[in-house]
């Protein structure tokens, strides 16, 4: 009986390593297709992204080299003029800007400490097995879907140092009200908290998926060494976490240096400014005053401090080597 030897599938693609040749079913006619066939796919997302991604970048930026004010017909070209009057003191903007960009800081630092830890011990906390445990969590995570319009003024009727609900209840106790919108350091309370409400259950619910994704084994080993909570949320939690937690914090940056509604509608930019964002006044600088070539040259510095804190943040996720972890 004649005996069969099994042709071994990766011969072929052997024999053309060794030649040094194209793959047998590399017919140019194919590539062609399947070329196509990615674009087909992949077009409508990029006629979108240029459309109401790029365009406006690059249309943005063509307007902060123009003195533009849109009701006028002539837009004269200025260069970098724009750029030069935001960097330089006592100009019409500069002042204005920076004290947006400070108050912006602020209530950036202020925030993002808060919405990584608040929400991460809420993740952990609802990771364990009980009761109702779905409830709990769409209790924490159902602020989220409001809009900013509702945060905005169901906090300012909270707040309100003449009306607001709190001091309403301040008074019946004997209390003093409270200017939590009006005066320094309650008004960045009356931000942050409405703000931590708003948006903790988000960051929970992608901290509740990182969760899943760390083996129950790595615990069960852990306890089995003798590691207690803490040691066992340090050593396994944490480290398995890293990707997300970097994730996390990337976003709750870019959100909170893009605040725009809450002082908008809750503080109203009081007292004296204080509280104005710099999205606050790129639209009043814009939108009010007419200026877009000045307030596109304010959105082109925050898009670009912005692009620094996200690829230093990104840059954390890089693996380390063995000798950058022994420094």
């Amino acid at each position: 009986m004649a005996t069969i030897t099994p042709v071994s599938a990766t011969a072929p693609a052997q024999e053309v390593r060794r030649g040094g040749g194209r793959a047998p079913n590399a017919d140019p006619a194919v590539m062609r297709a399947g070329l196509g066939t990615a674009l087909l796919f992949i077009g409508p997302y990029l006629v979108l992204f240029c459309t109401f991604v790029l365009a406006p970048i690059v249309y943005g930026l063509w307007i902060s080299l123009h003195q533009w004010d849109f009701l006028l017909p002539g837009k004269p070209f200025v260069g970098l003029q724009n750029y030069v009057d935001l960097l330089t003191g006592g100009s019409t903007t500069s002042e204005t800007f920076w004290n947006s960009m400070r108050a912006t800081a602020v209530f950036t630092v202020l925030s993002v400490p808060l919405l990584m830890v608040l929400p991460l011990a809420l993740a952990v906390a609802l990771n364990k097995k009980f009761p109702g445990r779905n409830a709990v969590r769409a209790v924490f995570f159902a602020p989220f879907v409001l809009g900013v319009a509702v945060i905005g003024l169901l906090w300012r009727y909270l707040l309100d140092p003449n009306v607001g609900v709190i001091n309403y209840y301040l008074d019946l106790l004997g209390f003093e009200r409270i200017p939590f919108t009006t005066a320094t350091p309650w008004v960045w309370l009356a931000l942050v908290v409405p703000t931590l409400w708003w948006t903790a259950g988000y960051n929970m619910v992608i901290f509740l998926a990182g969760l899943q994704d760390i083996s129950a084994e790595l615990y069960e080993a852990a306890e089995l060494d003798g590691a207690n909570s803490w040691q066992r949320f340090r050593h396994v939690t944490l480290p398995g976490l890293r990707p997300v937690t970097i994730f996390v914090l990337t976003i709750t940056i870019l959100a909170s240096a893009n605040v725009f509604g809450q002082p908008y509608l809750i503080t109203q930019g009081q007292p004296g400014g204080e509280t104005r964002s710099v999205i606050m006044q790129i639209g009043e600088e814009g939108l009010r005053r007419f200026n877009m070539g000045s307030a596109s040259a304010m959105s082109t510095v925050l898009t670009l401090a912005l692009l620094i804190v996200s690829a230093i943040c990104l840059s954390f996720l890089r693996e380390r080597t063995p000798k950058e972890q022994k420094r």
